[in-house]
């Protein structure tokens, strides 16, 4: 049996973001700021490998103050109730150069298999010795999926929130 080996998200080189529309006109961009995960790695190209994640709510950041009061309120995320989205069961598949990440992903109390396509950037050894691992995910999901139903219509008949959500998360790993 091969022997697999642990790697654990770079916070300071990494970022989890999302875009969502706003009027149907535009598009908003968010972050969550505090997050952490993990990979079991089997095998040098990263395939087999398990990946877990976790983010906490009430560190999302739209760069403005009263829709990120609100993101954290009961309307969307309750992050009083529901501290931390979490990512499980996760595992990156390679076929042909092409990677994907499939797992569940978990919402306030409602868990879905979602997946993303993952694009390996590589492994290089940074200045200190540390040997590290990029990787640029994206994909989409329904926020009503997972109970995310705050809706707004404006006079003239527009949606204030839209609905996919697109995943864009940057992440660097560190070999432990």
């Amino acid at each position: 049996m091969m022997s697999t080996v642990k790697w654990t998200i770079d916070p300071t080189h990494s970022e989890i973001n999302f875009k969502v529309k706003h009027l149907v006109i535009s598009t908003v961009t968010g972050k969550f700021k505090e997050f952490e995960g993990a990979a079991e790695v089997p095998a040098d190209d990263f395939s087999g490998s398990k990946i877990a994640f976790s983010a906490n709510t009430d560190s999302i950041d739209t760069n403005q103050s009263d829709r990120d009061a609100h993101l954290k309120s009961e309307d969307f995320f309750d992050a009083e109730k529901f501290p931390k989205l979490s990512f499980s069961n996760g595992v990156l598949s390679n076929e042909g150069g092409n990677y994907t990440l499939k797992g569940d992903l978990t919402i306030k109390d409602i868990t879905k298999s979602i997946e993303l396509d993952v694009d390996f950037g590589g492994v290089a050894e940074d200045p200190y010795g540390n040997t590290k691992a990029g990787f640029d995910l994206e994909g989409k999901i329904s926020r009503k999926e997972f109970g995310l139903t705050w809706d707004a219509v404006t006079e003239a008949g527009n949606v204030m929130v839209g609905d996919p959500i697109r995943i864009l998360a940057s992440i660097q790993l560190v070999k432990n």
